[in-house]
């Protein structure tokens, strides 16, 4: 019984997630980064991949706060997880939708520092545990991304396609959407309505984001307990499943749209953010801090993280083979490929 409880409590956790990034805290970001004339590279680079990757972030900081118990190992788990669901169900559900013709400019540069990343990751598991040097490298290497994103497209010119909208008109939404919004105005103020408040909207987002990413560390360790599994397992599937629920909604959005490229590029783009910035900075804070090594759930990790690389170079030769295009079948494939990686985890489990 407490169990269903607590689903259901993770389900609640998700939603509102998902409608705080989506309705508030993206919204504020595209309005910060147009005051700052930011390109739409640099932007989502930094302050759009912080937005679509807010949940996983404040996951894995309040994981690594709480380093005593199981819990230090849910923060690396949901952003291993979340990254693997990015680039299968993600990349799959937009190409589902429409097919997608991408530029391979940003798609070499990304799956490029994206590899990194995932190397970087895969030898700071490897001892299962993480020290500063290696904290610091996953920084270091997000600072390079960015400045890579800045000088990329005057090294290999290619069209922005993508510039940063902001709608100032609200879309139609169901019952309980316009009930969840209006609710959380009570203690956000809606860009939409307060577009000179977006600061405000700024802080308090990272406020509501940071008490829901809390309370889901929380719930899918007291889950975990009561099924008798690794929270990590919980980590990998449940909440890295729950946590993009933001990337993968606003993904289908802009494919339906037509602008497919622009949710593929996202998906691999966030993930770089995720890993490098998600994991590292949390990991350098507590370093800093506690001055001692940050231990990590290798024996379930690293067969992810393999997994992980396996994933994005199959699907970088996929792009080549298919001349920079991604449809409807292989999206379907890439999705089913994750449900391969479920029942992975679940035999893992049993």
């Amino acid at each position: 019984m407490l169990a269903i409880f607590l689903v259901i409590e993770l389900l609640i956790i998700f939603y509102f997630l998902a409608v705080v990034c989506e309705e508030f805290f993206i919204d504020s970001l595209d309005r910060i980064s147009k005051k700052l004339k930011l390109s739409s590279d640099v932007a989502g680079a930094t302050f759009m991949a912080a937005g679509s990757s807010a949940p996983e972030f404040f996951t894995s900081l309040f994981a690594v706060l709480a380093i005593t118990g199981d819990r230090a190992d849910i923060g690396a788990g949901t952003i291993v997880g979340s990254a693997i669901f990015n680039i299968l169900v993600i990349i799959g559900a937009s190409a589902a939708f429409k097919v997608a013709k991408l530029q391979w400019q940003p798609v070499v540069r990304d799956t490029l520092f994206y590899c990194f990343s995932i190397i970087l990751l895969l030898s700071a598991f490897w001892d299962g545990k993480v020290v500063l040097f290696e904290a610091l490298s996953f920084v270091a290497l997000y600072g390079v991304y960015i400045l890579a994103v800045v000088k990329w497209k005057k090294i290999f010119p290619y069209k922005d396609v993508n510039p940063i909208e902001i709608v100032e008109e609200q879309s139609e939404k169901n019952l309980l959407a316009k009930f969840s919004r209006r609710l959380l105005s009570i203690v956000i103020p809606d860009p939409r309505k307060f577009p000179k408040l977006y600061l405000v909207t700024f802080v308090m987002s990272i406020v509501a984001i940071s008490v829901l990413s809390y309370l889901l560390v929380e719930s899918g360790v007291a889950l975990a307990e009561i099924l008798g599994i690794p929270p990590v397992i919980v980590a990998l599937t449940i909440l890295a499943a729950g946590t993009s629920v933001p990337d993968l909604l606003s993904s289908i959005v802009v494919a339906k749209q037509g602008r497919g490229d622009m949710a593929v590029s996202n998906a691999v783009g966030s993930n770089v953010f995720d890993i490098l910035f998600g994991l590292g900075a949390p990991w350098l804070f507590i370093l800093l801090w506690k001055k001692e090594a940050v231990p990590v759930a290798t024996e379930n990790l690293i067969g992810s993280v393999i997994l992980l690389f396996a994933t994005v170079v199959a699907v970088f030769f996929l792009l080549i083979v298919r001349k920079w295009k991604i449809g409807r079948r292989a999206g379907f494939f890439l999705i089913f490929l994750y449900l391969l990686y479920l029942g992975y985890n679940i035999i893992n489990v049993v």
